[in-house]
């Protein structure tokens, strides 16, 4: 008897409370590991012969799945012999997503649909409030010798297991969903994949912390690791690429959950932009999200706290940093944001990471404090401590963006306007500190 921790995969001779490697409570389940002891005597012969580096072939056979959203993330479509893993919180569409893309490919090409959650009259449900009528081969088996049995018979082009916490292989005595058959159950497929050139797509569940549950050796056994995110409640839905062997990692793509399924966003910036922003605590800013510019609405409230250490609540940007900057505003400029409660959000439910949403930030806030609104200046620069706005990247495509919505001033930094052409179609405002931009704003 092995107890395995669920979420690492650490590994220890006794059942303990708390994990002594990922820290967490509660997960070392107790599982049976035979005893495979090996002649180590006799040196194991070996016929390998190592290849030239420039001698390997790279082509890669893609395919598209016909959903351009998807298609982009993935780096130009899906790969022959890939292995992708797509993990995200119950209810936010994943099979419903993987339904449609069946759907889709399956006019030219053998798809199989492995389901070990939902009946096929569940998923025939399904497709008829979708409108789907491909030609999917559906199976509904949490045996996997029996899934893998029938793969070598079908040999289809397309496969998707749903999900890969429910399959289970009989000989081992693990549980299904534990480390040890998520692990075997993914080796395998990782096999048949590279051995059959199949592309398979396994969708795993995700922990409360938003982390794809099992050991992070899942991760790394797969070519490409897609999350989808989103707001239950939120029809927006975005998935990321955090892991890609055959393209980028920095590509996203945005759906919009309807009652027919899920539909691509061709234009995100005005879906999450208002109509008018003439409102205090409102700031505009262009992100930059992989390869695409997205416009987002910053909003800010602050009120006389009632509490002796005033409040600060954040959604959609780190706390830590949106406090740092109301520090910088206290000293800089002057604001007695010690006796403010604010609040921060960024409309629409995305989630901003990058630095170059500070100065949005920032003004968002004391436009709020101050009661004087933004207007349409669009807002782009990372705020130092010292209160100096410092340069960003991919500036003219962020301005492009904001020019194409019909946009006409932005403040950018100082150093960003030096590789701007003098006729760029906007006026351009290049600040060098944040005493600069509220003097011009404020």
């Amino acid at each position: 008897m092995v107890y395995v921790c669920q979420e690492c995969g650490y590994k220890t001779s006794k059942w303990l409370g708390r994990c002594p490697n990922c820290s967490s409570w509660d997960t070392l389940v107790g599982e049976y590991v035979e005893d495979k002891k090996k002649d180590i005597t006799k040196p194991q012969q070996s016929n390998l012969t190592p290849l030239k580096l420039s001698d390997v072939a790279t082509e890669e056979e893609r395919f598209l799945c016909g959903i351009d959203e998807l298609d982009s993330v993935l780096g130009g479509g899906f790969v022959k012999g890939e292995l992708i893993l797509l993990g995200g919180e119950p209810g936010i569409g994943k099979s419903t997503l993987l339904l449609q893309v069946g759907s889709i490919l399956s006019k030219r090409m053998k798809v199989l649909y492995v389901s070990g959650e939902e009946g096929a009259n569940q998923l025939k449900i399904r497709a008829e409030r979708l409108k789907i009528n491909g030609d999917i081969e559906i199976l509904c088996e949490t045996n996997f010798d029996l899934v893998e049995k029938l793969i070598l018979e079908l040999k289809p082009e397309f496969i998707i297991i749903d999900s890969i916490q429910t399959m289970y292989i009989p000989d081992n005595q693990s549980a299904p969903g534990s480390v040890t058959q998520v692990r075997d159950v993914t080796m395998k497929l990782l096999k048949l994949a590279k051995s059959l050139k199949i592309t398979i797509v396994i969708v795993g569940h995700v922990t409360k912390d938003g982390l794809i549950a099992g050991p992070r050796v899942l991760e790394h056994m797969v070519d490409c690791v897609l999350y989808f995110e989103g707001e239950r409640f939120n029809t927006f839905r975005i998935i990321r690429a955090y892991k890609n062997r055959f393209g980028p990692t920095n590509q996203l793509g945005i759906f919009e959950m309807t009652d027919s399924g899920l539909v691509e966003v061709k234009n995100p910036s005005s879906l999450f932009l208002e109509s008018s922003y003439n409102v205090e605590g409102v700031a505009i800013y262009s992100a930059i999200e992989g390869t695409r510019a997205i416009l987002l609405e910053i909003q800010a409230l602050t009120t006389p706290t009632s509490f002796g250490t005033p409040r600060r609540t954040v959604t959609g940007i780190d706390y830590n940093r949106c406090v740092m900057l109301c520090a910088v505003l206290e000293k800089k400029v002057g604001l007695p944001l010690n006796v403010q409660d604010i609040y921060v959000n960024v409309a629409g439910g995305f989630k901003v990471t990058e630095p170059a949403a500070d100065l949005a930030i920032v003004c968002a806030i004391a436009s709020s404090y101050k009661g004087v609104p933004i207007g349409d200046n669009v807002l782009i620069g990372e705020v130092g401590l010292t209160g100096e706005i410092r340069a960003v990247n991919s500036i003219e495509k962020r301005l492009n963006e904001a020019k194409k919505l019909g946009f006409e001033r932005a403040i950018i930094p100082k150093r960003n306007s030096e590789n701007l052409s003098s006729d760029f179609g906007m006026k351009i405002y290049a600040m060098s500190n944040i005493e600069e931009v509220f003097d011009f704003i404020f």
